[in-house]
């Protein structure tokens, strides 16, 4: 049985909450919805000793449909939540970008060595990608990590990059991975 990463990078909206349907953003905490299983899975990997750290696009704030202050409010009661149920997130980072404009945007890796300058002890080349999207996917491929890819509804898994699990949700992911078999 192979050991489990030191530190899974979760995307947010589709992995940890409600996505918003496409074209829409979740532009306040009343509109944060967490997915069932989310803080448990979360919990399970804490108890592993390995460190979690969200990672999202947030393009609604270029686009105008929310501001910083917004996301930082549900980032700060989405981590109050998880401290409250003795499942602690390392870090929360977002790009608030559009495309093409930075290099934090996912597939773009800048979110991924801010928490690496951030987090003393975490090895990014030691990492797991948990996502719904081809850019979670695309960018756990530039890191040279395994990515979990988590299908909502029928959405197909990208081709264009390994995938190396497919799964229904978080906990899903989670038991996958804990089960010893993500890196055989």
């Amino acid at each position: 049985m192979s050991t489990p990463p030191s530190v899974a990078f979760l995307d947010r909206d589709g992995v940890i909450n409600r996505k918003a349907p496409e074209g829409q953003y979740v532009r306040s905490w009343a509109e944060f919805e967490y997915l069932p299983g989310a803080t448990e899975a979360v919990a399970a990997l804490k108890r592993r000793g390995i460190a979690v750290v969200v990672v999202t696009n947030q393009r609604g704030v270029a686009r105008g449909h929310m501001t910083r202050d917004d996301v930082e409010d549900i980032h700060r009661r989405m981590r109050a939540d998880f401290e409250r149920a003795r499942a602690p997130l390392d870090a929360v980072f977002y790009c608030p970008h559009e495309r093409g404009q930075c290099d934090c945007r996912k597939p773009g890796l800048g979110m991924f060595h801010a928490a690496q300058r951030a987090l003393a002890g975490i090895d990014i080349r030691d990492a797991v990608m948990i996502g719904d999207s081809a850019t979670d996917m695309q960018a756990a491929a530039a890191l040279g990590v395994p990515g979990i890819f988590i299908a909502a509804a029928g959405k197909p898994a990208p081709d264009d990059v390994p995938i190396a699990y497919r799964a229904a949700s978080l906990q899903d992911a989670v038991a996958w991975l804990l089960g010893g078999r993500w890196r055989a």
